[in-house]
């Protein structure tokens, strides 16, 4: 009777942690889905209004950088309150900004709406890839986030060099680590929260969005290099 009792407890356990999960999961996609509306409306009014097209170089390091760290700590000491929700939107939102100087170059060559088109859907199809493989591999991979880390660390001084040395070379291989770093990135995050690794699904929605939003960036790049038209 008490092995049988045990077994119950232990199966009913189980099923509310992976309801739990279940919960994270869907509430991350719908958030992430939510997010992309302020990041589409703040590239538009950047590209509308040309504000950003000073931000170049250093300046445009330090003003990107400042912004998004300060989000992102923000982020985190409000993820558990009613608030998280409105500055996480607010960081999407200024994300669309600093994107929006990248997408009006490339806006700029002939095919420039195919190529920005171009980039979503190769970003979305490393997604939905990721997010597949992440429900079928069964093994811990939570090992791989320390690479990661240090992989990003390194497109980020490598970034930062690129700004004084103004390589096309440079900034095409970082462009092509980058998406390879960020894809494996997705698959990381998804299924941190699949094992339930992360459990508030505003910290995980803010993950999914810098890999999502880095891939694309860099596909865009690279788009423009070698796919630009012009008249």
């Amino acid at each position: 009777m008490t092995d049988r009792t045990t077994t119950m407890g232990q199966s009913l356990g189980y099923g509310a942690a992976n309801a739990q999960r279940n919960k994270v999961l869907r509430n991350t996609y719908w958030l992430l889905s939510l997010s992309l509306v302020p990041t589409v409306l703040g590239a538009w009014i950047g590209v509308a209004t040309g504000i950003t097209q000073a931000l170049n170089g250093i300046l445009g390091m330090v003003v990107f950088l400042a912004g998004a760290f300060g989000f992102i700590y923000a982020i985190e000491k409000t993820k558990n309150s009613a608030a998280g929700v409105p500055v996480l939107l607010g960081f999407t939102f200024f994300m669309g900004l600093m994107l929006s100087r990248l997408i009006g170059h490339v806006l700029g060559f002939s095919n420039g709406a195919q190529l920005v088109f171009t980039a979503f859907g190769g970003t979305a199809g490393v997604f939905l890839v990721m997010a597949s493989l992440a429900t079928v591999i069964k093994r811990d991979i939570s090992g791989l986030g320390k690479w990661l880390f240090v992989g990003t660390l390194v497109l980020l001084v490598g970034g930062v060099i690129n700004i004084f040395v103004g390589s096309t070379a440079g900034m095409m291989a970082m462009s092509m680590a980058a998406i390879g770093i960020f894809s494996v990135y997705m698959l990381y995050d998804i299924k941190q929260i699949i094992d339930g690794g992360e459990t508030n699904y505003i910290t995980a929605t803010l993950a999914l969005y810098l890999d999502i939003i880095n891939v694309f960036q860099s596909l865009l790049a690279l788009l423009g290099i070698f796919g630009g038209e012009r008249d």
